[in-house]
This record gives C-alpha cells, structure tokens and sequence, in this order.
C-alpha cells in the first residue's frame, strides 16, 4: 500500500476548495490500485462481497471487488431505481448536516456473506454506519470499513471498527 499511499498524495489536489477525487480516476490504473490499496488490510478476513455508496463509492466498490476476487453490492439514496425487496437505512446527519435514506437489495447479501465497506472518504462516518446497518440486517457479516482518506472522529471510528484508510487528512497538502 506504501506505493499507492505515495501515488495518492503525489496526485492529490485541491479545486476551488474541493478535494478532487474523481479526477483522480481520470489517470490509467488508478482505480485498480486504488481497489487493491483498499483491500489489502483485509486480505484475510475472507470478503465476499464489497459494499458500496453511490456515487464515487461505485467506482471503488467496483475496482476492490475486482481486486478481492468478490462481489460488489450497491447501496443506493433514495429516488434510486433498485428492484425486489430492499433494507433501508436514514444516516445520521453528514458533515453538511444532510441527512440520506439508503438502499440495499436484501437478496443480494445473506448469513455466508462477509462483507468491506469501502469509500473514497468520510468526515462524520454517517453513510458508513447506515450502510453497516443494511449490512447487518441483511444478515452478512461487516468485516471493516476501507477509505482512502479518514477524516472520523475517534468515536465514529470505534463505532465502525475496525477502519483503515490509506490516509488521515491531516496528511493531505492545505487547501489552496
């Protein structure tokens, strides 16, 4: 992961005060590193499927599932066409104090089931915790949450344990 932790900050950016992650994606292989990247903490707790928010989680649900040799289960918002029986989650309040009703497939995750979350990053840990949630419900096993960046409070953290993250944001250059 060291070579990825490196490529990630060489590339990192901000714009207009935003970090820019999807731009990130733009670049050859990223995406499939940044898959094997989020996996590899959890290479040994036996995944077979990763979970995944819309909208940038579906590019890194989709390249660590490919990675893990798993499937990748979307969880969606609201509004989001998504057939058969489902499980929904409302989050707690985000960092914009928005708050998201999720959506999971129920028949998509069962009791064999062991799954990662995975996301680019999370500030209050609100999406990751209603996705636990759907996971759980469902009857799988949450085996941990993977991000790029970690921005959780300590009690977030503790709360969707175990967590690791490529980065802590304090390790990402100032805003510009």
């Amino acid at each position: 992961m060291s070579d990825f932790r490196g490529e990630l900050l060489a590339r990192f950016r901000w714009v207009d005060g935003h970090a820019d992650v999807l731009g990130l994606f733009a670049e050859a292989g990223f995406a499939a590193a940044a898959g094997r990247a989020l996996c590899e903490p959890f290479a040994d707790r036996g995944i077979t499927k990763v979970a995944a928010v819309e909208a940038r989680g579906f590019i890194l649900g989709t390249a660590a599932a490919l990675a893990a040799g798993a499937g990748f289960v979307p969880i969606r918002k609201a509004g989001a066409v998504h057939p058969g029986p489902k499980a929904t989650r409302r989050t707690e309040p985000d960092w914009r104090g928005a708050r998201h009703d999720l959506v999971v497939q129920r028949t998509v995750l069962g009791p064999g089931d062991r799954v990662l979350l995975v996301d680019d990053w999370a500030e209050s840990g609100s999406q990751a915790l209603a996705a636990r949630e759907l996971v759980e419900e469902c009857g799988a096993t949450y085996v941990g949450l993977s991000l790029l960046v970690d921005q959780l409070s300590e009690s977030a953290r503790e709360r969707l344990a175990p967590v690791a993250a490529v980065l802590a944001h304090t390790e990402l250059p100032p805003s510009t």
